[in-house]
């Protein structure tokens, strides 16, 4: 049985960081951020593009789980919303799927020395950070598997997802 793997999180978190590092880690595996399905610029939020990355990300993950090379889905994407995360199981074919929906969160001090240090190297604006903290406690909310990785090294939180997966 195929296992997908979605890692939610609020930007800067490390749910891109993470993910990389666990493909290495699972056999058989595959990954897509749902952001590179919107790499846009100027990045533009509206009816169309939801729906056009909705779409993106459905096809490319049908198509992966489809494949027969690919044991492991990984997905990530902000995912805060309850509605985002069950609108992409509804388009998906998970009948041969497990699926593991997990959503990445760490203390809002945490959260702020990361997106510092992405805003000092010119990769998020201190608007982004602002936004992030607002929407931290939203994955509290959510039917995912919250790991809180505040305390956790990479290895640690590799190894907690690899228990949760039964890997």
């Amino acid at each position: 049985m195929k296992k997908l793997i979605m890692i939610g999180g609020t930007m800067g978190v490390g749910k891109t960081t993470l993910c990389q590092a666990l493909k290495k880690e699972l056999n058989h595996c595959v990954f897509l951020d749902g952001d590179w399905c919107w790499d846009m610029h100027p990045f533009v939020v509206n009816d169309e593009t939801k729906a056009m990355v909705m779409d993106n990300i459905c096809y490319v993950l049908n198509n992966d789980i489809h494949c027969h090379e690919y044991q492991n889905i990984l997905f990530c994407w902000v995912m805060h919303k309850q509605s985002i995360i069950d609108e992409l199981l509804s388009r998906l074919d998970t009948r041969d799927c497990e699926v593991y929906a997990i959503s990445l969160v760490c203390s809002a001090s945490t959260l702020k020395k990361q997106i510092k240090s992405d805003i000092n190297k010119g990769i998020r604006t201190q608007d982004d950070l602002q936004r992030s903290l607002d929407r931290l406690d939203m994955y509290t909310h959510l039917n995912t598997i919250l790991l809180d990785k505040t305390d956790l090294s990479m290895e640690e939180t590799i190894i907690k997802i690899k228990q949760i997966i039964g890997e």
